[in-house]
C-alpha cells in the first residue's frame, strides 16, 4: 500500500491515558487521513480470505507459544506447542519443510516452578535442559509503566530438542517469573505477576511486540542463521496482537522509511494462522488499554486505532480490532486480522460460531470466517506411545508406591487391567489405613477420610470403577458429575445393584473440593455401603493419577465446555472408558456406544446445542441427560460385560497421534500448502 509520507503528524501519535474511560463510540464514518482508507477494508479482506493464499515451496515456519510442554507448560496449549512442530517435522524431513518455536526464556522460581539459564544451557520449568546460544540482540519498543515510550533490550537465543529449533527471547523484566508479593495465589508459572509488576497481559502484549521486532531483524539479516518465516502460527491469545503488528505498523513503519519498506512488505504479506483455545481466555486489561496499544502501536496509535475497522458483524462491541468495547483485548486482532484460523475441534468450531456462550464477542466474526472458509476445527493430536500403558511408568509406579504389582496390558490382553483394578483398591485401602504411607507417598493431596475397602478385592471384577482427576475447576463440570451420581446411586439403590468405587479430584478450587466432601456426605444418607466407596481429594500427584486410569472402567468427563480435551484421549488409551458431555472436542473423539458414552443433548445457557428437541424436552438439562448417561454406562457393565469388554479394546485401538494416516499433521500441511482443508 503506498501512502502519503507527507501527512505524517496531522493526527498520529500516543492514545492519551484513560481515553476510553468514558463510553466508547468508535466511528468510521471520517477518513482520518486519505492514505489510511484501506487500513478499514483489511479485516474485511483477512475473515472473507480475500487474499490470494501464497505459493510456499518449502515450509519454514515459526510457531509462536507462552507455553510449551518441554519448557513451561500450564496446560493443553503447551503440549500443542511441542507436540505439533515435533511430529510435524519429523513426518515430513524428507521434504525438508519444519516449523521452529519463538517462546519466551523464561527464569526465575515460583515456588512451584522454575527455570534458569546457566551457562550454555537453559534449564527450563519442566526439568528439561537444552544447549543453547545467544544468536543476536535486539531492542523493543514498548510503553513503561509511564506510558512513556522506552526500548527495552531483548537477547535471541537458539537450541534444538527433539527435532525442532527453539528460538528464546530473554528479557528479565517482563519474562522472569520471580513472584510479586502482590501475585493472586491461584497464578502462577508464565502467568504470575512478577517482582517488576508484569503480569500475564503486559508480558505477552511485549511478547508479540518483540516476535514483530525479531521478524524485522530476521528479515533484513541482522540475526545470525535467522531467516523470516514463510508462515506464522500464533498459538492462542498470548501473541494474539501480530496480526495488527504486521497488517498496520509494518506498513505505516514501511512507508515512512522506519523500516526497510521490502522488509514491510514481507511482514505484511507472510500468513498468519491463529490457533483458538478456549475463547474464554483472550488476554483482556481495560485499566492499560492505552498504554498496551501505544507500546504495541508507539506513535502510530492514533492513526491506527482510529482506521481499524471490524469486518462487518452484527455486535456493536466489536468495531475495532484492537479493543471490545471499551477494553484492550490481546485476542481480538488475531480474529479479526490472521489470514486464518484454526481452533482445537471440530465441534468447538461449531459451538463457537453459533453460540454466544462459546464464542462470546467473537461469535459472529467467527461465523464470517466460517462461512468463507477461513476458519476450521482440527482436532489435536497426542503421542499414542506416551499415553498408552507404558512399561518404564509402570515400573517406576511399582517402585513408588512400593509393594505393589501394576502390570503392562493392551487392547489384546485386558485380564491384566482387571488385575490392576484390583491393585488399586489394594491401594486406595492402604491410604486409608496407613497414615505415614499416605503422608509420604502423596503429601500434596488433600483427602477427606479414605476407609479401607479391602474387603472388595476378590470381587473387583464385578464392580465399576469410576475414576476424574481432572483439575478442581468449574469447567470441568464436577456440579454435574456429584449431582447425576446421588441420582445414579439411589437408582442402583432400588434396583438392588453392586455399588461403583468412585474416586474424583485434582488440583484446584477448594470450594468445588468442599462440594465433593458434601457429595460424599450426601450419598452416606442413601447408603452408608456407597459412601464408603467413595474417596474424593484435592491436589495432584502423577503416580496417583495414572494408577486411577490403569484401574478405571469408567472416566467422567461432565465438562461445561471442552474445546477438545485430552484426558479423554489419556483414558481411552488406557481402556477406561469416558462418560462424557456432548461437547466440544468430545463429540469429535468419542463414539457414543463404541468407544465410551456421552450425553444425548448437551445445553448452553438453557438453550440446547447439541441433539434433538425431544431429547431435550426430556432432558431439561445437562445434570438429567449425564444422569441418564450415568446409568446407561452402569447397565452396560452390570448386564453386558463383553460389550463393555469390546468397548474397551475399541477405544484403546483408537488413535489420536499427530502423524497417523489423515492425522492432524497432515491437515495442517494442507492448510499451510493452499489456505483450506
Amino acid at each position: 500500500m503506498e501512502l502519503n509520507r507527507q501527512n505524517r503528524g496531522q493526527s498520529g501519535g500516543l492514545l492519551q491515558h484513560g481515553f476510553n474511560k468514558k463510553s466508547l463510540v468508535t466511528s468510521f464514518s471520517k477518513v482520518y487521513r486519505a492514505d489510511l482508507s484501506d487500513f478499514a477494508k483489511i479485516a474485511k479482506t483477512q475473515c472473507l480470505g480475500l487474499k490470494a493464499w501464497p505459493q510456499i515451496d518449502q515450509i519454514d515456519a515459526w510457531m509462536l507459544s507462552a507455553e510449551t510442554a518441554t519448557f513451561m507448560k500450564w496446560g493443553g496449549l503447551g503440549m500443542v506447542a511441542s507436540e505439533l512442530p515435533e511430529n510435524f517435522n519429523q513426518t515430513f524431513e524428507h521434504l525438508s519443510h519444519k516449523i521452529s518455536i519463538v517462546t519466551p526464556m523464561y527464569e526465575g522460581d515460583t515456588g512451584k516452578k522454575s527455570a534458569h539459564l546457566e551457562g550454555k544451557f537453559y534449564r527450563g520449568a519442566e526439568d528439561k535442559s537444552v544447549k543453547v546460544d545467544c544468536i543476536g540482540k535486539m531492542k523493543v519498543t514498548f510503553a513503561n509503566t509511564e506510558n512513556t515510550l522506552k526500548e527495552y533490550a531483548v537477547k535471541v537465543y537458539q537450541g534444538f530438542y527433539n527435532d525442532v529449533r527453539y528460538i528464546f527471547l530473554q528479557s528479565e523484566r517482563f519474562f522472569s517469573i520471580n513472584p510479586s508479593e502482590a501475585n493472586p495465589s491461584t497464578q502462577d508459572g508464565c502467568y504470575i505477576l512478577n517482582t517488576h509488576q508484569i503480569d500475564e497481559v503486559e508480558r505477552f502484549a511485549f511478547f508479540s511486540k518483540a516476535v514483530y521486532t525479531l521478524l524485522i531483524e530476521a528479515s533484513c539479516g541482522h540475526i545470525k542463521g535467522l531467516k523470516m518465516p514463510n508462515i506464522i502460527l500464533a498459538n492462542d491469545w498470548h501473541s494474539g496482537a501480530l496480526g495488527g503488528l504486521c497488517k498496520y505498523l509494518a506498513c505505516l513503519q514501511g512507508a515512512e522509511g522506519a523500516i526497510d519498506a521490502l522488509c514491510a512488505e514481507k511482514i505484511q504479506n507472510v500468513p498468519i494462522i491463529h490457533i483458538a483455545h478456549h475463547l474464554g481466555y483472550q488476554g483482556w486489561d481495560y485499566k492499560n488499554t492505552a498504554r498496551f496499544l501505544n507500546g504495541l502501536y508507539e506513535q502510530y496509535a492514533v492513526d491506527i486505532f482510529k482506521n481499524a475497522k471490524a469486518v462487518k458483524n452484527s455486535n456493536a462491541r466489536t468495531q475495532n480490532t484492537l479493543i471490545v468495547y471499551d477494553c484492550y483485548n490481546q485476542a481480538s486482532s488475531n480474529f479479526h486480522l490472521a489470514d486464518r484460523v484454526v481452533t482445537v475441534s471440530k465441534n468447538y468450531m461449531e459451538e463457537v460460531s453459533k453460540e454466544l456462550g462459546f464464542g462470546y464477542d467473537f461469535r459472529d466474526i467467527l461465523k464470517i470466517r466460517k462461512n468463507h472458509r477461513t476458519f476450521f476445527g482440527i482436532v489435536n493430536g497426542y503421542a499414542k506411545k506416551l499415553i498408552s500403558p507404558n512399561e518404564s511408568k509402570i515400573a517406576h509406579l511399582n517402585a513408588f508406591f512400593d509393594g505393589f504389582d501394576f502390570k503392562i496390558y493392551d487392547e489384546n490382553k485386558l485380564q491384566n487391567k482387571t488385575h490392576n483394578k484390583k491393585e488399586c483398591v489394594k491401594l486406595l485401602s492402604k491410604l486409608a489405613s496407613d497414615s505415614k504411607f499416605k503422608a509420604e507417598k502423596i503429601p500434596l493431596i488433600e483427602a477427606d477420610d479414605f476407609e479401607d475397602v479391602s474387603d472388595l478385592v476378590d470381587k473387583a471384577s464385578k464392580i465399576p470403577f469410576i475414576a476424574a482427576t481432572s483439575r478442581l475447576v468449574e469447567q470441568k463440570g464436577y456440579d454435574i458429575a456429584s449431582t447425576a451420581l446421588l441420582k445414579t446411586l439411589e437408582r442402583i439403590k432400588q434396583e438392588k445393584g453392586e455399588f461403583p468405587v468412585i474416586v474424583m479430584g485434582g488440583a484446584g478450587n477448594v470450594k468445588l473440593y468442599e462440594m465433593l466432601k458434601d457429595f460424599r456426605r450426601q450419598a452416606s444418607k442413601i447408603s452408608a455401603k456407597a459412601a464408603a466407596r467413595i474417596f474424593v481429594f484435592r491436589g495432584y500427584k502423577d503416580e496417583f493419577a495414572y494408577a486411577l486410569q490403569l484401574a478405571a472402567d469408567f472416566y467422567l468427563m461432565p465438562s461445561h465446555f471442552e474445546p477438545c480435551g485430552l484426558t479423554q484421549m489419556e483414558a481411552m488409551a488406557k481402556g477406561a472408558l469416558p462418560i462424557a458431555t456432548s461437547t466440544g472436542g468430545l463429540v469429535d473423539t468419542i463414539e457414543d456406544g463404541v468407544d465410551g458414552f456421552r450425553t444425548d443433548v448437551f445445553f448452553a445457557g438453557g438453550v440446547k446445542v447439541y441433539g434433538s428437541n425431544t431429547k431435550a424436552q426430556k432432558f431439561k438439562n445437562n445434570t438429567n441427560a449425564y444422569a441418564d448417561t450415568l446409568l446407561k454406562a452402569l447397565r452396560c457393565f452390570y448386564k453386558t460385560p463383553q460389550m463393555i469388554a469390546a468397548m474397551k479394546t475399541n477405544a484403546m485401538k483408537k488413535d489420536f497421534s499427530w502423524n497417523v494416516q489423515d492425522g492432524s499433521v497432515y491437515k495442517y500441511y494442507k492448510i499451510f500448502k493452499t489456505g483450506s482443508l
